[in-house]
């Protein structure tokens, strides 16, 4: 076993939980899997997240497997679709899949949704996974569970936080009622008039707008049952409370992402849009036999232009969202 897929073995992945009084180092090699370190800190916050403790405790009943019953399970599954064998191979691998989130931890709302999106990525890749390659599953799944969480997290990581101050937050609760109001009245209704009104900057306003029109978050709607004379807004807690953050601070990280991945497209040749939006983003990605054929290459060959071209996206996203997560796609 060499160096690489010894510290992406199962068997030496201890558990998170078990942090010493030393802080640990998540031993998942960076090529693979991240870089990120597990502290008393993070242990003392897992500890005090039950379900999470609850699944690390499921998780911890099932052994690893050697590379000899790894590759006979992953050609049995392969051959025959065998259920046992794919859960022996999934079951096996849990805590890499939590060990790579780990890497992931600061751009994550829930560490336990980015373990279970985690997982749909070690499906995938054992759903891909040939064991004639000569690696061995979890230097294999590494690359999808990432990919997988990345993604997960492009679609929810919220990049503008809107109720940061009390003056915002009473925005937030009584915008839309305010705004009714003074239109009712003959105003004609600005960003400009709502910030005197309410005592805010302008950009206040036009930030907490964006965020109500959001496709999301839409708090001006009516709550259900209330003839229309409530809206979701009249709804948010007091502007003491933390939630009012968590509720409208939804900005469209989708929209955002749609951008930045319009300006990364645009130097990309033909062949790397293709891998681009038919493997990278894509929710049902193509093989890579089919591309290959549809290019007149290798499989090999469209495997290796994919990691160039996740090792570009991987440094565009690291220059333009380096501030949210470790933006480690390969």
């Amino acid at each position: 076993m060499d160096r690489k897929d010894a510290e992406l073995d199962p068997e030496v992945l201890s558990d998170p939980l078990e942090a010493d009084d030393t802080p640990t180092v998540i031993d998942v090699d960076a090529e693979e899997a991240g870089t990120g370190a597990l502290t008393k800190a993070d242990t003392r916050a897992l500890r005090s997240t039950d379900p999470f403790r609850l699944y690390m405790a499921e998780i911890k009943k099932y052994p690893p497997l050697s590379r000899e019953e790894e590759q006979r399970l992953a050609r049995l599954y392969r051959e025959t679709g065998d259920r046992e064998a794919l859960f022996r191979l999934v079951t096996a691998n849990l805590m890499l899949v939590v060990r790579i989130a780990f890497s992931f931890r600061r751009a994550a709302k829930n560490l336990l949704d980015l373990v279970q999106e985690g997982n749909v990525g070690l499906l995938a890749a054992i759903d891909r996974f040939s064991p004639e390659v000569g690696v061995r599953l979890p230097t294999y799944a590494a690359w999808w569970i990432r990919a997988y969480m990345v993604k997960f997290l492009l679609d929810n990581v919220r990049l503008v936080r809107v109720g940061t101050t009390n003056a915002r937050r009473k925005l937030l609760r009584n915008l839309h009622k305010e705004k009714q109001k003074l239109e009712s009245m003959g105003f004609d209704v600005g960003p400009k008039l709502l910030a005197e009104h309410f005592g805010v900057s302008e950009r206040d306003v036009i930030d907490v707008q964006a965020a109500l029109s959001s496709r999301d978050v839409s708090l001006d709607a009516p709550v259900a049952g209330s003839d229309g004379d409530r809206s979701h807004a009249d709804a948010l807690p007091e502007a003491t409370d933390s939630s009012v953050e968590d509720e409208v601070s939804r900005r469209e990280l989708q929209d955002k992402m749609e951008a930045l991945l319009n300006t990364f497209r645009e130097g990309l040749t033909e062949r790397e849009l293709a891998l681009l939006d038919e493997r990278i983003v894509s929710d049902t990605p193509v093989s890579l036999q089919a591309l290959g054929d549809r290019f007149g290459t290798s499989r090999e060959a469209v495997r290796q232009a994919e990691g160039r071209l996740m090792k570009k996206l991987e440094d565009f996203l690291r220059q333009e969202l380096g501030d949210i997560g470790d933006w480690s796609l390969r």
